[in-house]
């Protein structure tokens, strides 16, 4: 009898509330960002009934006309619709075919490196160009390669005698320039995660795989790559479950009239629709961010099924 009163629920709940006042300052440290998420993520999902109104200022979300799925249909029916989705799939697919496995690489790589103090400063420099705001960055990748005065312009003009042709203005090399850009700034951060898995590594694996002869490549292949799959196939979902979202301030910035049609993207085409053209269509922009949210939340759920299947690992 005293086991089951112990158990019950009115026990649970007084054991509960004696640990919770036990340690109030770390629920009161924990109460901030919740506060945080709850007023910036959960509150505004009430303004998505907008992609289903034909928003008006003066009437209000609630006061606006309901118009059901008629601004997903605009957005379908337009003529922009499939360039949309086909820059933004193509820019997501090759950044990711790159991005994701070049980080694992070069991880694994500096960690069968053997001086420490060279381990060091290739972090270190490869690190360092994460911080580099985009603003700033689009600015460098303009500066280099400018067809007249950059790097690469002087470059051809040096080996050819004539003027470089102008790269940033080709659309078809849009995609190229923004992927490998993006990983020569964030190699080296997107690294630290594997490099922290790989010093986790009982090195008795290695001794004793030593002995019996393995090369470095081996042990690399046998120890190395399956302590961090785990790691990685978790930043594989993460970074499916996002592929819909293309780093909106940099493809933006990289724009001009020229590469429109190979870089006009979801988030900049909601940025214009919404914002920066003379309609302000709010109900049309909203629609388009709820229609790429479901995709990518589609595409999480697929990733994360298919790693739990092949390697029992997911992150729910």
């Amino acid at each position: 009898m005293a086991g089951k009163r112990k158990d019950s629920p009115v026990a649970g709940k007084r054991d509960l509330k004696r640990q919770i006042l036990a340690r109030w300052q770390l629920y009161l440290l924990l109460l901030l960002p919740l506060i945080y998420i709850a007023v910036f993520a959960y509150v505004p999902m009430g303004g998505l009934v907008i992609a289903f109104k034909k928003y008006n200022v003066r009437q209000g979300i609630w006061g606006s006309a309901w118009v059901g799925l008629d601004n997903f249909v605009k957005f379908f029916t337009s003529y922009k619709f499939p360039i949309i989705m086909k820059n933004t799939l193509m820019i997501s697919l090759y950044s990711l075919a790159v991005s994701f496995p070049i980080p694992i690489i070069f991880a694994l790589l500096l960690n069968a490196m053997l001086g420490k103090r060279y381990k060091k400063a290739i972090q270190t420099i490869t690190y360092v160009p994460y911080f580099i705001s985009t603003v700033v960055m689009v600015g460098l990748i303009f500066q280099v390669l400018n067809n007249r005065s950059g790097i690469y312009g002087s470059l051809y003009t040096m080996f050819t005698n004539r003027t470089a042709p102008n790269i940033l203005a080709d659309g078809k090399l849009f995609k190229h320039i923004y992927v490998w850009s993006g990983v020569w700034q964030s190699t080296g951060y997107s690294a630290i995660i594997y490099i922290a898995a790989l010093a986790g590594v009982d090195q008795s694996l290695h001794e004793a795989a030593e002995i019996d002869g393995a090369s470095r490549f081996q042990r690399l292949l046998y120890i190395d790559v399956p302590t961090i799959l785990p790691t990685a196939s978790i930043m594989l979902i993460l970074a499916v479950g996002n592929i819909m979202n293309v780093g909106f301030e940099k493809v933006l910035l990289m724009q001009n009239n020229l590469n429109l049609n190979y870089s006009e993207i979801i988030s900049t085409y909601v940025y214009k629709v919404g914002l920066a053209s003379g309609i302000n269509d709010f109900s049309l922009s909203t629609a388009i961010s709820m229609f790429n949210s479901v995709i990518n939340f589609i595409l999480l759920m697929i990733a994360n099924w298919g790693s739990k299947k092949l390697s029992g690992n997911g992150i729910f």
